[in-house]
């Protein structure tokens, strides 16, 4: 009974109809806790849709950087597409939607305001699903300047290789995403060169809670600037309607950026429903 009012009352909070509670804490025999380890897992057979909504104050030796900030939403699907029986391609696009990205001009001494698109980024990874132990995958990224104003991106078009290792535990998960891109295209003043590394750890107490660091560190070559942020995170993982849904909340500090304007720290909150990949029959 008291687990029936709790899950009312989580409607509730998030303004949802107490009727689209499912009556049972299992879909297609999984409960939420087994769906939790999966869509903590990087190489997961399920397809979600991330919606990532966060918000950045910053600071730096600039005029009143300490006084901006921004706010961003972007959505971030996970859409595996099975090759063979044990093999399958990740495709991971993720789409910036900007609402105040703050630009120090020169000549006014003061800040500009923009909103917009920023660059898509699209993650591809081959490799298998994992189920225990250790896992890995490969492929590569690449980032297309959809920015709608310069303020936005760099009007460069980069690709280059990644590489994923980790391991699943009982009740943990660990491993690394590394890549690199390089620009070999388009307008942009300024060549790229910029490994991204993102290390993660999850550990799942049961219940369908996660508890997470994934850090995403990235070092410019061109500038030879890093940017290291210390990362933690909670989730969620429910089930609605029979659909499960993971809610997750993190934050970022941001140890080592650049000096003149950088990111202070960072606060997001994101919402995962777990969704039937349609695409997958235009491969067949």
């Amino acid at each position: 009974m008291k687990q029936s009012l709790s899950k009312v009352a989580l409607c509730v909070w998030m303004g949802l109809s107490p009727q689209l509670l499912l009556s049972a804490d299992t879909i297609n025999g999984k409960s939420a806790e087994e769906i939790a380890k999966e869509l903590a897992n990087p190489n997961t057979p399920l397809t979600s849709v991330k919606f990532e909504l966060q918000y950045t104050a910053f600071e730096g030796s600039l005029f009143n950087a300490d006084s901006q900030d921004k706010f961003i939403i972007n959505l971030q699907p996970t859409l595996p597409f099975p090759i063979d029986e044990e093999h399958t391609l990740w495709v991971r696009p993720a789409v910036p939607l900007v609402f105040n990205q703050p630009t120090f001009d020169l000549n006014t001494q003061e800040y500009d305001s923009t909103f917009g698109l920023a660059d898509m980024v699209f993650d591809f990874q081959y490799g298998k699903a994992a189920k225990g132990g250790w896992y890995s995958s490969y492929g590569g990224s690449i980032t297309i300047p959809t920015a709608t104003d310069d303020a936005l991106g760099l009007d460069k078009w980069t690709a280059g290789p990644g590489f994923q290792l980790g391991y699943m535990g009982e009740k943990s998960i660990v491993g690394g995403f590394i890549n690199h891109q390089w620009s070999f295209a388009g307008s942009g003043e300024n060549d790229i060169s910029l490994t991204t590394a993102q290390f993660f750890a999850v550990y799942l107490p049961g219940g369908g809670w996660s508890i997470a660091s994934g850090p995403i560190l990235t070092y410019d070559h061109e500038t030879d600037q890093a940017t290291i942020p210390l990362n933690l995170g909670v989730g969620k993982t429910v089930i609605f309607n029979g659909r499960p849904w993971k809610f997750a909340i993190e934050a970022n500090y941001f140890i080592e950026k650049a000096d003149d304007f950088g990111p202070d720290f960072m606060i997001g909150i994101n919402i995962a429903p777990v969704m039937k990949n349609e695409l997958v029959n235009w491969f067949r």
